[in-house]
């Protein structure tokens, strides 16, 4: 089996720091990061805000990219803008004008956005203009925007997104589909496939969990996920969805989970890796199968 590009999402190589916690910053040096990336076998990575403030306080985008080109890392991904729906922008402004002039300096495929924690929107008109607005400015910056949504959140599911991406209708706006997040929001496979068009994905994360809910559906996802196929999630019947849809780009790797945030840094890379590589045998041997 010929593995496809493998991306370390933020989460999965940031080490003892949690989404949420006062500051987001690893504990890790973001060059240290990169090498140890590359050194595990990915083929890209993703940095969070706080972990970008701070590379643009000391080396510069500029001589981290230099770093990821020399290390071979050609996928990036910078993540998460928030609040982009309110006209009042001076509490999203700086972090957002952040992450566009990072994504254009270290050739960013795009860059991740969130909503707010709440009940889920009955009616996203409102989220329309202001989506499609990023999406005009990421391209002018030569990079794109993907919202992930979250059951928790104002965009709760896949569907949901597709159907904001399809009224945005520009071409630098599109969907990360994260697995955790489709199947806590009970979209079913089949439902993922009508409803999503291949061609709205711009990224996809994998990881895998407990069918059992422990705690809060954040708390959840922040502290509870698994290595793939240690859990109890279909995530190779997902990856052969995904597949079978005509999808062709990058795959990320999402582990975060109070377990993997004590793992020392490479090890961590290392098993999520491997046990991405484990999934995607197991999906190709299931279509082997049924072909």
């Amino acid at each position: 089996m010929t593995a496809p590009p493998l991306v370390a999402t933020c989460w999965t190589s940031a080490g003892a720091v949690a989404p949420l916690d006062p500051s987001e910053r690893s504990p890790h040096d973001p060059l240290d990061r990169l090498r140890a990336i590359a050194a595990t076998g990915w083929n890209g990575f993703g940095l969070g805000q706080d972990d970008l403030r701070h590379v643009d306080d000391t080396i510069g985008f500029a001589a981290l990219r230099q770093v990821a080109i020399e290390l071979g890392l050609t996928h990036i991904e910078v993540e998460i803008a928030g609040g982009w729906w309110q006209s009042d922008d001076r509490l999203w402004r700086p972090t957002w004008d952040l992450l566009l002039r990072a994504a254009h300096e270290l050739g960013a495929q795009f860059i991740k956005l969130g909503t707010a924690f709440g009940a889920p929107m009955d009616d996203i008109t409102p989220l329309v203009d202001p989506m499609r607005h990023l999406a005009e400015q990421a391209a002018t910056a030569a990079t794109r925007v993907a919202l992930e949504p979250l059951p928790f959140a104002m965009v709760a599911s896949m569907p949901q997104g597709a159907d904001l991406v399809r009224a945005v209708d520009h071409s630098s706006a599109g969907l990360v589909v994260d697995y955790w997040h489709v199947f806590r929001a009970d979209t079913s496979l089949e439902e993922l496939a009508a409803r999503v068009p291949v061609d709205s994905i711009f990224g996809v994360e994998l990881s895998d969990a407990r069918q059992r809910i422990v705690g809060t559906l954040f708390e959840d996802t922040r502290d509870r996920r698994t290595l793939l196929t240690e859990g109890d999630q279909d995530v190779v019947g997902f990856i052969r969805t995904i597949q079978d849809m005509g999808y062709q780009g990058a795959w990320g790797v999402e582990i975060l989970s109070v377990e993997h945030r004590g793992r020392p840094l490479v090890d961590g890379l290392h098993l999520a890796r491997e046990s991405a590589l484990r999934a995607f045998e197991l999906a190709a041997e299931t279509s082997e199968v049924r072909t």
